[in-house]
């Protein structure tokens, strides 16, 4: 029910998904008759791999978390979660208010053994394939620990989806050299230097969409203004393409020959092909899609949730932290 447009994206959304793959079983929480209206304009009726799930309230992208929280226990967002902590449900996908939606799967699912904080991390495109990059906004205060917790947690996420053994993590710097950055960064590569993680260095933010790692690490407040900045970066482009090409007739004409390139180049950087944020560190699988998502974006969050349930990603994350608490000690 959340997000900029609600129903309106996330329910045809389900139903282009729900016929693209008979792997999937979703369950659509929200307010019943509101939702029953939305599928009949799709031409699809409940039952089989599409359920309803009542919830009488909704949490406003404006509401702070702490209302949604304790005042609203009856919420669409509140009941995904609880669906998913009593096993109802693999995961759970929501557009809504990000910041409720993080307080509340913590407070319901609560945190894995060693994570003191759930991260959101994400894929980005890089001039070969993609990387991932966490913390996006979470967590804008954090210290070297909370740190060292986002880059074992970026690790075991990209080794389950991407199938590599052992991603190359950086940590998002002012510079590459030891030297340079603030104590908390600092601290966090002394951590990962002794640790078995595959720590590749300090990079910066024009490395991270060079691919120079599989993993960007750094705090909510640098994530967020490095993937909100490369979103405008794009959204700039595309519009003095668009200003260009439609200067003049002979402009219009080249364009025209340009088509396929430039399609080739819009589908490469279309940010709705990456939607879908993992919330890491829980007891379960939630995933954050981008509030003003259309279906086509929303669509591949859920996927992004479906990836998550097929490779055991809490499973896999709890095993590595135990590994890694016991490591800590050794040391």
């Amino acid at each position: 029910m959340g997000g900029d447009h609600g129903v309106v994206t996330t329910v045809p959304a389900a139903c282009q998904l729900l016929k693209e793959t008979s792997k999937i079983k979703l369950i659509l929480v929200g307010q019943h008759d509101v939702i029953v209206d939305a599928l009949r304009k799709q031409k699809m009726t409940v039952g089989g791999r599409l359920l309803i799930q009542h919830a009488s309230e909704i949490v406003e992208m404006h509401e702070s978390p702490a209302l949604a929280l304790r005042g609203k226990k009856d919420s669409s967002m509140r009941v995904t979660i609880n669906l998913v902590k009593d096993g109802t449900a693999n995961a759970c996908v929501s557009a809504g208010n990000t910041g409720a939606l993080m307080a509340t799967a913590r407070y319901v699912l609560k945190t894995l053994p060693g994570i003191d904080r759930p991260a959101m991390c994400t894929i980005l495109p890089t001039v070969d394939t993609h990387t991932h990059m966490l913390d996006l906004g979470a967590n804008v205060d954090t210290n070297a620990e909370h740190l060292f917790q986002f880059a074992v947690m970026g690790s075991v996420l990209v080794s389950a989806i991407d199938d590599i053994e052992s991603p190359t993590v950086g940590l998002l710097n002012i510079g590459e050299e030891a030297i340079k950055g603030n104590e908390q960064v600092k601290q966090a590569a002394k951590l990962l230097e002794s640790s078995h993680i595959n720590y590749f260095g300090f990079i910066e933010g024009d490395d991270i969409y060079q691919g120079k790692v599989n993993v960007v690490v750094c705090d909510g407040f640098a994530g967020n203004v490095a993937l909100k900045s490369s979103e405008g970066v794009a959204k700039m482009i595309s519009h003095y393409l668009k200003k260009s090409f439609n200067k003049n007739l002979m402009t219009r004409l080249a364009g025209l020959f340009a088509y396929g390139v430039l399609k080739q180049f819009r589908d490469q950087m279309d940010p709705r092909r990456y939607n879908g944020a993992s919330l890491l560190g829980l007891r379960g699988i939630v995933i954050k899609s981008h509030g003003g998502a259309d279906a086509f974006a929303f669509k591949c969050a859920i996927k992004e949730a479906m990836i998550e349930v097929e490779k055991n990603v809490p499973e896999r994350l709890e095993k590595e932290l135990q590994s890694v608490l016991v490591e800590q000690r050794a040391v």
